[in-house]
């Protein structure tokens, strides 16, 4: 399960932290010291990052320059939460400033770092939009959006893995997208083993689905890399009843069709019955492979069967004579 801020007590000033000696020895060699490394670097970047905002002038843009991040971490839209959000900033005004940076190829425009939809808010408010404007690297920004956007949005498990394959695709080190991310390498292996098999097609049809947790999307990962499961998902997810469900619903209806896809189908019927004129003898035969067998149902089955039993030379010449015949 993710942590919101594993880095909280690395990042706290000195004064509010007791310090620990490391043991003489131990923490100086080998994997230790590769792992203690690899967390100053962790920390740093995200001591950078929670430093954007505080103490920094805040300022109002005209929403029209302002364009979204290179990089989203969200998929869709929760037009419920966002009307909650626009009325209240139509009533008490933008109580928190967004954050942006120079667009690093337009000249004149800016770039959210995060508060989307509250740049969106003040867009449809025809307001300008108040923001604090800080130059920093796609590096920082990455780090800075993610830790904003997945303690402030509570991002469900599938939009966290899919930000984190978008980093990776955009060749991000798995240090920068721990951080943004506030997990650990084996939550992170996790949420990309998923984002890797689930095509963005099926995610982004899909949407946030705030109520399916890792293990669901795991399960889901495992059955959608059959390609017959595959092609049913997409099958899907292209029918009109689909998308009139919300995000939940539609995951719940995938599995659903899984389940019931993976389930064997019955093998026809290989029985077949015959009936005298006088409906006096039945007979069942069924065959499969090699075998075949008869069951006879009359009050004299008995006298019946070994009529045929004692026949049965006879009738076998007269199937060899007539294989002969279709032969020629």
């Amino acid at each position: 399960m993710a942590r919101k801020n594993v880095f909280a007590n690395i990042t706290s000033p000195s004064s509010e932290v007791t310090e620990r000696k490391a043991t003489p020895g131990y923490a100086n060699h080998g994997a230790s010291r590769s792992m203690i490394s690899s967390l100053s670097e962790l920390r740093d970047k995200v001591a950078q990052a929670e430093q954007q905002v505080p103490g920094e002038t805040i300022i109002e843009l005209d929403p029209n320059l302002v364009e979204s991040s290179f990089v989203s971490d969200r998929m869709g839209i929760d037009d419920i939460a966002y009307a909650e959000l626009l009325e209240a900033i139509r009533e008490r005004g933008q109580d928190t400033p967004i954050q942006v940076r120079p667009h690093p190829t337009a000249e004149g425009r800016y770039q959210i770092v995060f508060g989307h939809r509250r740049a969106r808010a003040a867009k449809d408010l025809g307001r300008p939009v108040r923001a604090v404007v800080k130059a920093i690297s796609d590096a920082d920004h990455v780090i800075a959006q993610g830790q904003e956007n997945s303690a402030r949005e509570n991002l469900s498990f599938i939009e966290r893995a899919m930000f984190a394959k978008r980093l990776v695709d955009m060749s991000y080190e798995r240090s920068t997208i721990q951080a943004a991310l506030s997990v650990d390498a084996p939550m992170l292996t996790r949420m990309l083993s998923v984002s890797g098999r689930v095509p963005t097609e099926i995610a982004n049809a899909i949407g946030a689905a705030k109520s399916v947790g890792r293990d669901r999307w795991t399960e889901f990962a495992q059955q959608i890399e059959r390609p017959a499961t595959l092609e049913l998902a997409l099958k899907l997810v292209n029918d009109p009843s689909f998308s009139s469900l919300d995000s939940d619903a539609r995951f719940e209806f995938l599995a659903i069709a899984f389940k019931k896809a993976a389930k064997p189908s019955k093998r026809p019927s290989n029985t077949s019955e015959w009936r005298a004129d006088d409906s006096s003898v039945r007979a069942e035969f069924k065959g499969s492979g090699k075998s075949y067998s008869i069951a006879l149902k009359a009050n004299d089955a008995g006298r019946f069967g070994r009529f045929i039993a004692e026949n049965l030379g006879r009738l076998h010449q007269e199937f060899l004579r007539s294989t002969e015949t279709e032969g020629k």
